[in-house]
């Protein structure tokens, strides 16, 4: 069986038809400029695939309540072309199929558990950090809803105080995103993440602001498994120091079977990032 998936992020949009085994038969790339130029190529490349249905992993925020008015359109991005455009209904019209949608974390989340390192585990924190910082979450096998959906990049953590950088986030000054996106060490250190590799100063702060967002996330919801993906997170360097620091703010508060094994975790992404269009097919298949 085929499916449509789509990775609608704020720079580009993959489109991919998935088996329901995984495999990825076609994937397109298309920049993500304005809906009425990015919608008419996504619906071209599906109209004629004969998938089944289409899921959406959307850049946010984005309406993921069912019930809601404003179910499957984009909400207040900065994206303004995007702002409350109706993304479900657009593919809908076009496609007259079923589409299934939650937000691109949430669906990396769903990838890795049904096909990458989390498979079989329900209870699990996907986190992206690179141009911005986003959480998805499982409970209970289930993906996190609520009023609307997870916004977890946007948690308070403490500031080192020796750190002269500024928060990058607009809305707040110690926000997880603020201070540790791939944005915020370029604008603290003057360079991007993958130029600052052997400064292994810049790596201890980071990793001590990824360590205090983790340890939030670890004692509020309890997963089984952390799994960290984004272009920050290509600088594995990181894992070893961030699995420290998480020990060592945890302090044993917290005695698990899963902290006695770090390494196993708090991993890397799994699926060579692919894990957002593998779990926008898993939305499809499940609508």
């Amino acid at each position: 069986m085929l499916y449509g998936a789509i990775e609608a992020g704020g720079t580009k949009m993959v489109v991919a038809v998935v088996e329901d085994t995984g495999e990825i038969k076609e994937k397109l790339t298309i920049p993500t400029t304005t809906p009425e130029e990015t919608m008419p190529q996504i619906i071209d490349f599906l109209k004629d695939k004969a998938v089944k249905a289409v899921g959406v992993g959307s850049f946010g925020p984005v309406d993921v309540v069912e019930d809601s008015p404003t179910y499957g359109c984009i909400m207040n991005t900065p994206k303004l072309a995007w702002k409350n455009f109706d993304l479900v209904g657009a593919l809908k019209d076009g496609l007259g199929l079923p589409v299934g949608l939650d937000t691109d974390v949430n669906a990396a989340c769903l990838g890795e558990m049904t096909y990458g390192c989390a498979k079989g585990v329900k209870n699990v924190v996907y986190i992206t950090i690179g141009t911005g910082i986003g959480a998805g979450i499982a409970v209970d096998g289930k993906l996190l809803h609520g009023m609307m959906h997870p916004e977890a990049g946007h948690i308070i953590i403490p500031k080192r105080l020796a750190d002269r950088g500024q928060s990058v986030c607009p809305y707040h000054d110690s926000c997880f995103e603020g201070l540790a996106s791939g944005p915020s060490i370029e604008a603290r250190w003057g360079k991007k993440a993958y130029e600052l590799v052997d400064n292994q100063v810049v790596w201890e702060l980071e990793s001590e602001y990824i360590a205090k967002g983790l340890m939030n996330m670890i004692l509020t919801l309890s997963p089984q498994k952390i799994i960290l993906g984004g272009g920050v997170m290509h600088q594995t360097q990181l894992f070893p120091l961030i699995r420290e620091k998480v020990t060592e703010l945890l302090n044993h508060y917290y005695d698990t079977r899963e902290l006695a094994d770090m390494d196993n975790y708090i991993v890397p992404a799994s699926l060579n990032d692919n894990q957002g269009i593998l779990g926008a097919a898993v939305l499809a298949m499940n609508v």
